[in-house]
């Protein structure tokens, strides 16, 4: 498992939460309590693509080097590790990244702001996802009670939000159901970011693994999969409409709800109940859910 993940590489005297002075209140209790709590960092941390553009993310600053490597592989600036050419950190400024690549065919410059809480600001392949343009590969199959077993080591691994209460985490599993790869931040697909990264340092690559979340699978997090060739995806929270859509499209298995002894699973449930693709015996994802509602 990772090591420390309140450092990243290059940016030591960064931290990922820090110290604030509070009041708390409570019914029954007249005075109120003064305590000392910690907070979730979030800065923006810009990352220099050479002849790519700058993108600067709202994030949590630590594993920066994973998360810009994992970012840059969601959005299709590199394609692997070997793809990598330098990585560095200015002297000036330790949330400016610099990160060489090699060229990669379809990449192209551009200048990006992407919030904590928005991971598809810079996506342009919506219309190629959801049309079923990127499948990832079946390789994966995980029984369905596994998953929150896999949830729940996660939550122990998950070393920010047991201080702050205000972090994301994304856990990479294998076949084995052994997380390899964390990644925490405010941002749900910064996380996810961070994990991919950890893999592709590690020379392991995220094709053919599974990933755990803390949150909801949206839209964001099934495109970075997609790309990422992730083919199961389980969450404490539940799918949205357009995140099962995708999924469906890309053939990824969602899982949502997933603790205790439980998990729903919204596509492709073959992968977590043993069947066959054929005999899943669960329809497709309607393409269209007419005033949001759902199809009779």
């Amino acid at each position: 498992m990772p090591g420390d993940l309140s450092k990243s590489p290059g940016t030591k005297s960064l931290s990922a939460a820090f110290a604030v002075q509070a009041t708390r209140f409570a019914e029954g209790v007249e005075t109120p309590v003064h305590e000392t709590c910690h907070l979730a960092c979030e800065e923006a941390v810009t990352i220099s693509v050479r002849g790519l553009g700058n993108y600067t993310l709202m994030c949590t600053p630590c594993d920066l080097e994973e998360l810009a490597i994992g970012f840059a592989f969601s959005e299709g600036l590199i394609s692997g590790r070997d793809d990598i050419i330098g990585f560095s950190v200015s002297p000036a400024d330790p949330l400016h990244l610099g990160l060489e690549v090699i060229d990669v065919a379809g990449a192209s410059p551009r200048n990006l702001i992407v919030t904590s809480s928005c991971g598809m600001c810079g996506s342009r392949n919506v219309e190629r996802l959801a049309a079923g343009g990127l499948k990832v590969k079946d390789t994966l199959q995980m029984p369905a009670l596994a998953l929150p077993r896999i949830v729940d080591k996660m939550f122990r691994e998950q070393s920010i939000f047991k201080k702050t209460g205000g972090t994301h985490a994304a856990g990479m599993f294998d076949k084995a159901g052994q997380l390899v790869a964390l990644g925490q931040d405010v941002g749900r697909h910064n996380a996810l970011d961070k994990a991919i990264g950890k893999c592709i340092l590690t020379g392991r690559g995220p094709q053919g693994h599974g990933v755990v979340l803390s949150g909801r699978v949206s839209l964001e997090l099934v495109a970075k999969c997609a790309q990422a060739g992730i083919e199961i995806m389980a969450a404490v929270a539940a799918p949205s409409s357009m995140g099962v859509r995708v999924a469906e499209a890309c053939g990824i298995t969602v899982c949502g709800f997933v603790r205790s002894n439980r998990a729903t699973a919204f596509c492709h449930p073959w992968r977590v109940a043993g069947l066959g693709r054929k005999s899943a015996g669960v329809a497709p994802f309607p393409q269209h859910c007419p005033n949001g509602g759902l199809q009779e």
